[in-house]
């Protein structure tokens, strides 16, 4: 049986810090993981620039609310439901994720949580450190083989701890960094990539 791990923001729906930069005018919060390969550091940034700004979580989740799934991104997961498991592994937050997830037919998902105070967040709580790869290690542990996508820093080491893994329209810097993982630029190249994949390994 496989299980196909995805990420979510830059795979299945847009940035959502993006969509908040963008919303809000405040153009520091445009960094992600695409930019800034250590999370603490993008994180403690997005802390800074929230309380400089008095940004608060309401607001966030008013951006968040106004956004969806990414054009094709749920036929994509209907195709792949149809098919394997599928969990999503994602370094946002659940307070974020929920209205996204009620639009894409509530798939499985892991990641984190923030902390709050009076509707400003002031910290967040990792699941687990390297939660993707882990995650991706213990479904390999339990004889389940594993196909993985994602776009950034942030996903490589679970691409390749997968039993197969592909970059999803990454940006030019995750492809040079990162060469020998194969890259599809739209979701039925992805499918292909997958299908081939599923393939190769169940033939061994």
């Amino acid at each position: 049986m496989h299980v196909a791990c995805l990420d979510m923001e830059g795979v299945l729906v847009p940035e959502i810090w993006i969509s908040v930069a963008e919303a809000t005018g405040i153009d520091d919060l445009r960094l992600t993981t695409r930019d800034i390969s250590d999370y603490d550091e993008l994180m403690r940034h997005r802390l800074t620039v929230m309380a400089e700004h008095d940004l608060r979580l309401s607001v966030i989740k008013d951006v968040i609310a106004d956004m969806g799934p990414m054009p094709g991104a749920v036929e994509f997961l209907d195709w792949l439901r149809e098919r394997w498991q599928v969990v999503i592994l994602s370094d946002t937050f659940y307070d974020f994720a929920d209205p996204l997830m009620a639009q894409m037919g509530r798939p499985t998902i892991f990641c984190h949580s923030l902390v709050t105070d009076n509707d400003r967040v002031v910290g967040y709580r990792l699941r687990m450190a390297d939660q993707k790869r882990e995650a991706v290690k213990a479904f390999r542990g339990l004889n389940f083989t594993t196909l993985a996508a994602g776009d950034s820093y942030n996903d490589t080491r679970m691409l390749r701890e997968a039993d197969y893994g592909a970059l999803f329209c990454p940006p030019p810097n995750v492809i040079s960094e990162f060469p020998d993982l194969p890259v599809a630029t739209d979701y039925d190249a992805l499918a292909s990539l997958f299908e081939q994949a599923a393939e190769s390994i169940e033939a061994r």
